[in-house]
């Protein structure tokens, strides 16, 4: 069981440096976005979280589920994005 451990403790640190580099492009598109109401973008969403769903049955995951966490993580990523924007566009005073 140790070595079980291990490897999902390591899995985790790489999904981990995963997202970083996820949050990382929400960054970008919030410096390239022009204006807020880009940052939401329900019809890329859904094809987000229906391609997680094939990746998920591909590798006989179960895509409910993945598709549940996609769904976190993808509005996880627009609240981070619609913060991002807020903060390289607030007025300076």
């Amino acid at each position: 069981m140790f070595d079980v451990r291990q490897g999902v403790d390591a899995v985790d640190t790489e999904l981990i440096a995963l997202l970083a580099t996820r949050f990382a492009y929400m960054r970008a598109a919030a410096r390239i976005k022009p204006e807020r109401n880009m940052v939401r973008d329900e019809a890329r969403k859904a094809a987000v979280i229906a391609a997680a769903r094939e990746q998920a049955e591909y590798y006989q995951l179960p895509g409910e589920a993945i598709a549940s966490l996609w769904e976190a993580l993808v509005e996880s990523s627009i609240s981070f994005e619609l913060e991002e924007w807020d903060r390289r566009h607030a007025p300076q005073s």
